[in-house]
């Protein structure tokens, strides 16, 4: 039986009882009633709300879905592609590693590219501590720009 069910059962037993409103315990009995009565219909209430709640959040996630779909389209399937058969062949994505010549005493450092990025590289024989500098410059297809020193060519 649901809440409003069981709360006009207990109307009809009342009822069935015959308590005068009249006496002390018939007010008692009738206001409790009344109390089960209003607590049983908010209770209905915040019911239909949360389905109604949850409705448009159901809604909300499909948009959502869809949206992501239109924005970023072959890339979320691109991505799980690579994530099934990263699982099916059992390997793991190889870390990029980079190795560092010490301008100070020569010696080769291997770095993995987080590092290389996001900390001041030190040298593990001499100890000195040295920046990296990126440009944009590739030496095979340079022609004369500021960032690598190469000489400009002549035109």
């Amino acid at each position: 039986m649901e809440l409003n069910e069981r709360a006009a059962y207990l109307k009809g037993l009342m009822e069935g009882l015959e308590i005068s409103e009249e006496t002390k315990e018939g007010k008692v009995l009738k206001a409790m009633y009344d109390l089960l009565a209003e607590l049983c219909d908010t209770v209905t209430d915040l019911d239909d709300d949360l389905d109604q709640v949850y409705d448009e959040l159901d809604a909300m996630d499909e948009d959502m879905d869809e949206l992501e779909e239109y924005v970023y389209g072959d890339e979320i399937e691109d991505e799980d592609d690579e994530d099934d058969e990263d699982e099916d062949d059992g390997e793991l994505e190889a870390e990029v590693e980079y190795e560092l010549t010490c301008p100070n005493c020569g010696a080769v450092t291997v770095v993995d590219e987080d590092t290389l990025f996001n900390q001041k590289i030190s040298c593990p024989n001499c100890g000195a501590e040295f920046d990296i500098e990126f440009s944009e410059c590739d030496d095979d297809e340079c022609e004369g720009c500021t960032g690598c020193g190469a000489p400009e060519e002549e035109e």
